[in-house]
């Protein structure tokens, strides 16, 4: 069976999620730019969703260049009223941005898309939308102090797989969307490439 297959990531999670599926595949980082194709693309008006699958063919495509594996590009953004969230870089950012989302929608788009040869020849974007419940400050106080930087590893300071799960009132959307690597897609374009026992 090929093991012909590269992640265009050194995301952890995504790593994990591929290793739950007993995915075999090399990590390699893609070298994108991300915050100046996030500058140009909002620049010419492309919302969060539209953000999300161009990162991720992006990634793709510069790994996937002059190389015969299938190469796995992915990127997740935030939508909260419309507007693009990035990663919070302090704990302090961590706590605006959860008081910011507390009682409220917020909207996950999680893309993913396989290059070869540098040429995608398969994408798919999924969302989510997370609802949160409205916790108290003391709540947000020990949750902060029990995550600490982790919080920081994700664009909504939370993992759902974690302590974060607390957080919410409701949650519409798959849980691999969530985690930023949506799966059954993927692994049914595996199989057909044969990557994957069929």
């Amino acid at each position: 069976m090929s093991t012909g297959l590269i992640l265009a990531s050194k995301s952890v999670t995504r790593r994990a999620v591929l290793d739950g599926a007993g995915v075999t595949y090399e990590a390699a980082g893609s070298g994108v730019d991300e915050d100046a194709v996030k500058t140009e693309l909002l620049a010419r008006g492309a919302g969060p969703r539209e953000i999300a699958a161009a990162l991720a063919e992006k990634k793709a495509l510069a790994v996937s260049v002059g190389r015969p594996e299938l190469v796995i590009g992915a990127d997740q953004t935030l939508e909260f009223n419309g507007r693009l969230y990035d990663k919070a870089e302090t704990v302090q950012d961590a706590r605006a941005r959860l008081r910011t989302l507390r009682g409220r929608p917020h909207q996950l788009h999680s893309a993913v898309a396989v290059a070869q040869g540098g040429a995608v020849v398969w994408r798919e974007t999924k969302s989510a939308t997370l609802t949160m419940r409205d916790f108290t400050d003391a709540f947000l106080e020990s949750y902060l102090a029990a995550e600490g930087e982790a919080a920081l590893g994700s664009v909504g300071c939370y993992r759902l797989e974690g302590l974060g799960v607390q957080l919410f009132s409701r949650i519409d959307g798959d849980y691999f969307t969530i985690l930023g690597l949506p799966m059954l897609g993927l692994l049914e374009l595996l199989r057909r490439r044969g990557v994957l026992r069929p």
